[in-house]
């Protein structure tokens, strides 16, 4: 139960700070757009050194399952995860909505562009922060000084140059908070399906390096 807890909490930080400053920003124009890229690789990786030890900070739907491809997660608990994770997700947009019930996206995600160039973005930022996360963690954790400035800083990177035309989610409960809080589900599918095949193609490319790593070393 701590680790459910612990991915519930994470989430709803993530969450909060991440589209807490987009709805800022869009009423004073007072962060920019870097500035809510900096939040949300912040947020990600205070929320990793906070759960890390605990869960393992995933705070992804399509970080546990690309986990479990993997085979560094136990299947049982996937759904218990994801279920968390939504939770605080749901609360963090509920929570948003309330102090600001002006907002009328509460920093959902959609499309700059068409839905195919969105769909292709959000596959590989994916595929690449999940390829980080496997690098640095600890089986499914994602633990220790490195994991966390590594996770932090890709999470902020690909949402400072992505962000303008996909908002650069990578995480499925990321987008499916605000967008049903706010009632916008146009294009959410696009955030739902593009991170989670991004992730698991990741693993793939994870378990044809482990040998060559293992044979170089």
């Amino acid at each position: 139960m701590r680790k459910y807890v612990a991915e519930f909490l994470g989430t709803y930080g993530l969450v909060f700070a991440g589209t807490g400053a987009i709805v800022i920003n869009t009423q004073t124009q007072a962060l920019g757009h870097v500035g809510v890229a900096m939040t949300f690789g912040l947020i990600v990786l205070a929320m990793i050194y906070t759960f890390g030890e605990v869960s393992g900070a995933h705070l992804n739907p399509a970080v546990t399952l690309g986990f479990l491809a993997a085979g560094s997660f136990s299947r049982r608990q996937v759904a218990p995860y994801i279920a968390a994770q939504l939770a605080g997700a749901l609360l963090a947009s509920a929570t948003l909505k309330l102090l600001f019930p002006e907002s009328v996206t509460l920093g959902s995600t959609t499309p700059a562009g068409s839905s195919m160039q969105s769909f292709i973005l959000e596959f590989l930022l994916a595929y690449f922060l999940m390829l980080v996360i496997l690098h640095v963690s600890h089986g499914a954790k994602e633990t220790g000084v490195m994991a966390g400035i590594a996770i932090g800083a890709t999470v902020g990177l690909e949402a400072m140059f992505a962000g303008p035309i996909s908002g650069a989610s990578m995480n499925p409960a990321r987008s499916i908070a605000p967008a049903l809080i706010s009632g916008d589900l146009d294009h959410l599918w696009i955030y739902i399906v593009a991170p989670i095949i991004g992730a698991l193609a990741a693993t793939i490319t994870w378990r044809l390096m482990r040998p060559l790593r293992s044979t170089i070393t």
